[in-house]
């Protein structure tokens, strides 16, 4: 699992910003998914809700201020120790409880850092030199190598810190990067014209984020670049002198104005969001050749997977959270030899609601009634069931008070129509996806919708019925 990785940010889903040839092994061996989306998107509440196939409601993680993980809830990794396996968890982890269910477990605090990340193991924390995706490659697989026992069966989630913000590049990427330049999205300059405060009001649009921590427009005396720096080796901070501190002169010599501001910050952030990808696909290609070599690959599960989306330039944002498609839809990318069949491209609606009971499914172990989401292993195995979901609900819960001024709202998708409701506003949006794929037109209270419309509010009902959401304000 990574941190906010933009499904538009892998070539397996036709990305025209970067290949991926790692995360692709995958997909052409096994199943690419396009319709999988997360119950609140939001890194802690998505990680509570893998764990324990439960929604924020139910789970306690609403947000990343005022609330706590509920750890006394079964979960998936309880549950496949228990079982017989052995399980452990590397890199972020991001709740507000020490990990259980594992058996091994060195998982960075909160956040973490890029660079000489710090560590938190039952034995405490140790502080470790590099760039933290290689240091979490390298626990993962010393952890294969050395702490497996091969005569059990195992579970190894290997959570990345990347590429969420601040999108600090590896060093040795730095050059390859220095000069792309890449296209802008053609919802670039949207002007949120039938949307509400809610998409006007956000604050994560690209003219918005931060020059020196977000874009490293800094200069020798700037205190981000010092903090950063002393974090590095020699080495690294000889590369990042040469490649990025010059970022400053060369704007300043531009003198962007406007709208060609913003379009200088796009690039300098795709730059380096896609510079910290490319490190965690070396990352994959990695942990799947020690499979190949050690004799593992041909039963063993594979699974690469977001915590969610996130926005590169659409609608001229950054960042996730909103129900719109690019943060509702995570990518996820199964291998499975003998049983997923390669090259296929799944459109069933799938979630990370569902990922603790398949892969219970997968090893035999009955969910519990606690989980709210349910097995996609016969989708895997090509025989999908006629009662499949035909409509998704999501809460984000967050609010205004915190980071990105994105209001609370809920609503339900069937992938081809979505509505959402911003409470806190008495905002409604209504999107027909169909003729509407990049959601710029509100057509809440036509009267061409209103069939479709009360559709969606009955089907938004019933879901919040059916899982016992509590009432909103």
């Amino acid at each position: 699992m990574s941190d906010d990785h933009a499904y538009q940010a892998i070539s397996a889903y036709g990305s025209q910003l970067i290949d991926t040839p790692n995360i692709d092994r995958i997909a052409k061996a096994g199943a690419r998914f396009d319709r999988c989306y997360v119950t609140n998107s939001l890194c802690g509440p998505s990680r509570a809700c893998v764990l324990t196939g439960t929604y924020s409601h139910v789970n306690g993680m609403y947000d990343h201020y005022t609330s706590t993980f509920n750890d006394s809830l079964p979960t998936f990794p309880r549950l496949l120790q228990a079982a017989g396996y052995q399980t452990a968890i590397v890199g972020k982890w991001h709740l507000t409880s020490d990990p259980a269910g594992f058996d091994y477990w060195d998982v960075l605090p909160g956040q973490g850092k890029y660079y000489r990340p710090d560590f938190i193991t039952a034995a405490g924390k140790t502080t470790v030199p590099g760039y933290t995706t290689d240091v979490i490659t390298k626990k993962s697989l010393d952890w294969l190598r050395k702490g497996r026992d091969p005569s059990k069966p195992f579970l190894l989630m290997v959570h990345h810190k990347a590429p969420h913000r601040p999108w600090d590049p590896a060093s040795e990427k730095l050059a390859a990067f220095e000069k792309a330049t890449y296209p802008e999205p053609a919802t670039f300059f949207d002007d949120y014209a039938t949307r509400g405060r809610a998409a006007k009001e956000a604050t994560m649009r690209i003219e918005q984020m931060n020059p020196s921590t977000d874009l490293k427009l800094w200069d020798r005396k700037n205190p981000d670049r010092a903090r950063l720096y002393r974090q590095m080796t020699p080495e690294e901070r000889a590369e990042w002198r040469a490649h990025v501190d010059p970022r400053l002169a060369k704007f300043n010599e531009a003198d962007p104005q406007g709208r060609d501001r913003t379009r200088w910050f796009y690039q300098l952030y795709l730059r380096d969001y896609l510079s910290c990808i490319e490190s965690v696909d070396d990352s994959v290609g990695e942990l799947l050749d020690y499979l190949d070599e050690s004799g593992l690959s041909d039963n063993t599960i594979v699974v690469y997977v977001s915590d969610q989306g996130f926005y590169l330039g659409e609608h001229r944002w950054f960042d996730k959270r909103f129900m719109y498609e690019q943060s509702l839809r995570t990518p996820l990318v199964i291998r499975w030899p003998g049983v997923v069949k390669p090259g296929t491209v799944e459109n069933h609606m799938v979630s990370n609601l569902d990922f603790a009971e398949t892969f219970l499914d997968a090893a035999g172990i009955a969910a519990p009634e606690s989980m709210q989401g349910r097995s996609f292993l016969p989708i895997l195995r090509g025989q999908p069931p006629a009662d499949w979901r035909q409509s998704f609900y999501y809460h984000y819960y967050e609010g205004v008070e915190h980071d990105h001024h994105v209001p609370r709202h809920e609503g339900v998708t069937t992938g081809d129509a979505k509505l959402i409701h911003f409470y806190t506003l008495d905002e409604w949006q209504l999107f027909d996806l169909t003729s509407d794929p990049q959601e710029l037109t509100n057509v809440w209270g036509q009267p061409k919708y209103a069939v479709l419309q009360a559709k969606l509010l009955a089907e938004l009902n019933r879901r919040r019925t059916e899982l016992q959401v509590p009432p909103v304000p």
